[in-house]
């Protein structure tokens, strides 16, 4: 069973408003970053880059549509240790972050049907969705 596509920035425009939410400029600007950059990124980071690019949006703007858009699940927020990240996905997928640079890196996982089973079996819970979040480092040539 393969995994479906991550959605691309025009369907996430359907989708906010499908959920009732405005497109403001301000809003699709932060999509379209977010979808461009495909990572994990600070407010922040994403205000800075969008000032960088002549895009003038006020930290208080970024930090309300984040909030919007993560609580309505069109995106996908991480808390970390040093702060949140916010990444272009809302779709179950896992991670694996770098123990050296920190970076994380979107996964789509799918474990073998007998590994879920056998978790079903040992922890008496039916499984309906999963992410995992691995850690390592880059093998050294």
């Amino acid at each position: 069973m393969a995994l479906p596509a991550p959605a691309g920035v025009e369907e996430v425009y359907r989708r906010c408003r499908d959920l009732g939410m405005r497109l403001s400029r301000q809003r699709r600007m932060v999509l379209d970053l977010l979808w461009a950059e495909k990572s994990h990124l600070s407010a922040r980071d994403i205000f800075e880059k969008l000032n960088d690019q002549g895009r003038n949006i006020g930290h208080t703007s970024v930090y309300q549509n984040l909030e919007a858009l993560q609580s309505a699940g069109v995106i996908e927020c991480l808390d970390r240790a040093n702060g949140r990240l916010y990444g272009y996905r809302a779709d179950p997928h896992s991670h694996l972050t770098c123990t050296e640079s920190g970076e994380i890196i979107d996964l789509d996982v799918l474990l073998p049907d007998a590994l879920l089973r056998q978790i079903e079996q040992h922890t008496g819970f039916a499984i309906e969705s999963y992410t995992l979040h691995l850690c390592g480092r880059r093998r050294r040539s």
